[in-house]
């Protein structure tokens, strides 16, 4: 049973019956769980603070799951675990490209839903809503500007904490780790924490992406994160230092 400083889980899903059977079982196995059959209700929910992670369903009415998905990226690094029915390659690229930590497409098994809400909540999001305070004495490993805090989780830029998804974090911290060395696909999955399945084809070219956009002057010519063609990724903390 769960307790009230068990992680809060918010599914969000027009079906009732799917509301009323992951309610069910998420609480049967631990977790507080709150529902809300559309975007409006989800918005509602959230004035009362923000979950520990949200079951988004992509297929919903009024504002669907990609942009209740946008939206809740510029206000939160929440992790959110998508849901869709069609389950095509291009939702599920879709999705995480505008932010989505997992995708799971219907019909699915509660156990696996479990399984992947308890690797993401692993995964170590700091709570939006308790701001995490550097420690002194943190390891910050430096890359131009930026300054990885390892301890708290956060990227700073000049001393200003640049936003990243707990899926972006630990890709760049991947990536810090192993400078200047040709990283695959797969030995970043390898590398990368709370995955106990084979990732999505490109949710890997996904996250890059995001975090180009995060950390790049010039995305499209990246300094730091550079592809190497047919390899993979290389993280250069010079830039475009010589």
């Amino acid at each position: 049973m769960n307790t009230p400083t068990a992680p809060h889980i918010l599914v969000v899903d027009d079906d009732p019956d799917l509301r009323e059977l992951l309610s069910s079982y998420l609480g049967n196995n631990g977790l507080r769980v709150s529902s809300a059959s559309d975007g409006a209700a989800m918005w509602a929910a959230l004035t009362a603070g923000m979950p520990d992670a949200i079951v988004l369903d992509l297929m919903l009415p009024g504002e669907d799951g990609l942009a209740l998905t946008r939206a809740l990226r510029a206000k939160s690094d929440v992790p959110i675990l998508m849901l869709s029915a069609r389950g095509e390659e291009l939702d599920r690229v879709i999705g995480l490209e505008v932010g989505a930590d997992d995708y799971l497409a219907k019909p699915f098994g509660p156990r696996e839903l479990l399984a992947r809400l308890r690797a993401l909540l692993r995964r170590g999001h700091a709570n939006p809503t308790e701001p995490v305070q550097p420690d002194a004495d943190a390891a910050l490993p430096q890359f131009g500007p930026f300054q990885l805090d390892t301890l708290s989780r956060r990227l700073l830029r000049d001393g200003q904490e640049v936003p990243l998804t707990g899926a972006e974090y630990d890709l760049l911290a991947a990536l810090v780790a192993h400078p200047n060395r040709v990283l695959s696909r797969d030995m970043l999955v390898d590398l990368l924490r709370g995955y106990d399945r084979d990732p999505f084809d490109r949710s890997i070219d996904n996250r890059v992406t995001r975090l180009r956009r995060k950390i790049e002057d010039e995305p499209a010519s990246p300094a730091y994160i550079r592809t190497v063609r047919g390899e993979g990724y290389l993280f250069n903390p010079r830039g475009h230092q010589p």
